[in-house]
C-alpha cells in the first residue's frame, strides 16, 4: 500500500491576495512526495502583470509554488492562440490539455495532452481537458474537440500507470457524468462553474473534487493505493482567509508589475481630442466605440453601453490607460434584430435607474450597466418617451430585422434584456477596448464623436 496526498487549486481568476494566503497554506500541507495541481482559469488577463508580461508572470507563480501541471482554462485561451503558446512554452509546470488545438487543428507549442508524474514510487497519469468556446473559437484561433472522445484516447494510449487523475476544466456536472461513460480515472478535479466541495466525493467509484473559486480554498485529497485499485483516506477544502501571504510572492509580482506597466505604458498615439465619458449622458468616448463597432463590423447600426468604460480619454492612449478605462475583456459582436427590440432597448435607456443599475454579466468588470450609445441612428425621445428613431436617413421599422455592431455583453441581453431576441451572432476575438485604439487617432471618428444621436425635444410650452 502507497500512500499519495493531492493539493489542488481552481478558478484563482488572478486574485492575487488570495492566492498569496492559499500559497502558505499549499506550503504548510505540502511535502515532497505531495502532488500540487491546478484545474484552470488561473491566469485571467484582466491583470496588468499578466497582460504586460504575456502571461508570464503566471507562469512565475505556478513555478514558485511549486505545481506539477495546470489544465489550460477559457482563461488562459482568452488573450489568444499567440499568447498561450508563449505561456506553456516558457512554463517548467506542464499546460495539459487533451482536446485544445490551433485553428488548423494542429498541437499547441509547450501544450501537452497528459502527462506522467511520479511521486512516492507511483506513477501517476494527469489528463487535461478544456471548455468548448463555442461561437469565439474562431476569433481566438483555436479548435476544440470533444473532451470524453480525446480523454479516451489518452486512456488508450496511456503508459503503464498507477493512478489516474482528470483534471478537468468543463464543469461539474459533465464530470459527474463522465464516471458513468468512461473507465479507468481514479480522481477528477473539476473547475469552471467554481464549485465547493466541502469534501471530495464518491461517485461511481470515482472520487470527486472541486475547491471552488478565487484562492478562497485549497482542495485536498489522500489516496492509498493497493493493487487492488485506489482508495480515499480523506479531503477537505481547506479555507485560506486566516493565512499570512507568502512575501516572496508579493516581491515576484511587485516585479511583474513594474515590468508590466512599462511595458503597456508606452504610448500608441497622443489623443487630439478629448474623450470624456459619462454613465448617463450622451459622451465623445462611447460613441467613438458605437461608430468604430459598426465600421469594424460593417452593420447598419452601432450600439454599446456607456458601462464599457470607467472614465475618459484625455492626453494619450496607451495599453496600460485602455485597461483602466475599459477593463472588460468583451468581444465585438454582431447580430441581428428586430426594430421593435431596439425601441424597447432605447426607451429603457432613458431610464437613469437602468443607467446606474449594477452591470452584472459574463466577462464584465465594470460598475454600471450604463446608457446606450448609438451609430447609424438618430433618436429623438421627450419626458423620456421615445418620439421617434431614424436609422440612417429613414424611419425605423419595427418588424425588420437590422445589422447591429455591438459587445457579447449586450448581445446576450445583460443590462438590456430584449436585446437577447437576436440572430446570427457573430464574435471576433479581439475586445472592445481594441475598437478605442483603432479608431481614437482617426480624425473624422473623432469630429464624429462629438456629434449628438440623442435629440431631445423641447416640450410644448404652456400657454396662460
Amino acid at each position: 500500500m502507497t500512500r499519495l496526498s493531492i493539493i489542488h487549486t481552481n478558478d484563482i481568476h488572478s486574485h492575487f491576495a488570495n492566492f498569496y494566503r492559499a500559497a502558505t497554506l499549499i506550503a504548510k500541507r505540502q511535502e515532497a512526495e505531495t502532488l500540487l495541481l491546478d484545474g484552470g482559469d488561473f491566469a485571467d488577463f484582466k491583470s496588468i502583470e499578466y497582460r504586460g508580461t504575456n502571461g508570464l508572470a503566471a507562469v512565475d507563480l505556478l513555478e514558485a509554488v511549486g505545481y506539477d501541471a495546470l489544465t489550460i482554462g477559457n482563461n488562459e485561451m482568452f488573450k489568444g492562440a499567440d499568447t498561450l503558446e508563449v505561456m506553456a512554452s516558457a512554463s517548467r509546470v506542464p499546460f495539459l490539455s487533451a482536446n485544445l488545438f490551433k485553428a488548423d487543428r494542429s498541437a499547441f507549442s509547450g501544450v501537452k495532452s497528459s502527462v506522467v508524474v511520479e511521486k512516492n514510487g507511483l506513477r501517476i497519469l494527469i489528463v487535461g481537458v478544456s471548455p468548448d468556446m463555442v461561437e469565439f473559437n474562431e476569433g481566438l484561433g483555436i479548435h476544440v474537440s470533444d473532451y470524453e472522445e480525446a480523454i479516451r484516447g489518452e486512456l488508450a494510449a496511456a503508459a503503464e500507470h498507477d493512478v489516474c487523475i482528470l483534471l478537468s476544466h468543463v464543469g461539474t456536472k459533465a464530470d459527474t457524468r463522465l464516471t458513468e461513460t468512461l473507465e479507468g480515472i481514479d480522481v477528477i478535479i473539476s473547475a469552471h462553474d467554481h464549485k465547493l466541495f466541502p469534501e471530495a466525493r464518491l461517485v461511481n467509484g470515482v472520487i470527486h473534487h472541486s475547491a471552488g473559486q478565487q484562492g478562497e480554498h485549497i482542495g485536498v485529497i489522500v489516496l492509498d493505493v493497493t493493487e487492488d485499485g485506489v482508495k480515499l483516506v480523506s479531503s477537505a477544502s481547506l479555507p485560506t482567509a486566516q493565512e499570512e501571504p507568502r512575501v516572496d510572492l508579493m516581491e515576484l509580482m511587485k516585479v511583474n508589475k513594474k515590468k508590466a506597466i512599462e511595458t503597456l505604458s508606452r504610448p500608441y498615439y497622443p489623443l487630439e481630442a478629448a474623450l470624456w465619458h459619462d454613465v448617463v449622458e450622451e459622451n465623445p468616448l462611447s460613441n467613438l466605440i458605437a461608430d468604430g463597432l459598426r465600421d469594424l463590423l460593417g452593420c447598419e447600426i452601432g450600439l454599446i453601453n456607456s458601462g464599457i468604460a470607467n472614465a475618459g480619454l484625455f492626453d494619450h492612449v496607451s495599453e496600460r490607460k485602455l485597461i483602466e478605462v475599459s477593463p472588460s475583456p468583451l468581444n465585438p459582436t454582431s447580430f441581428e434584430i428586430q426594430g421593435k427590440h431596439l425601441i424597447e432597448s432605447l426607451e429603457q435607456s432613458l431610464d437613469a435607474q437602468v443607467c446606474l443599475a449594477e452591470g452584472r454579466g459574463p466577462g464584465f468588470r465594470g460598475r454600471f450597466v450604463g446608457r446606450l450609445h448609438v451609430s447609424g441612428m438618430t433618436v429623438e425621445h421627450r419626458a423620456g418617451r421615445i418620439e421617434r428613431v431614424d436609422v440612417g436617413e429613414h424611419p425605423i421599422e419595427m418588424e425588420r430585422w437590422y445589422t447591429v455592431a455591438t459587445s457579447d455583453y449586450l448581445q446576450r441581453g445583460s443590462g438590456y434584456p430584449a436585446l437577447a431576441n437576436n440572430r446570427n451572432p457573430y464574435y471576433r476575438g479581439d475586445e472592445i477596448r481594441d475598437v478605442i485604439r483603432l479608431y481614437g487617432n482617426q480624425e473624422t471618428f473623432l469630429e464624429r464623436a462629438d456629434k449628438k444621436r440623442w435629440i431631445e425635444q423641447k416640450k410644448t410650452p404652456l400657454h396662460g
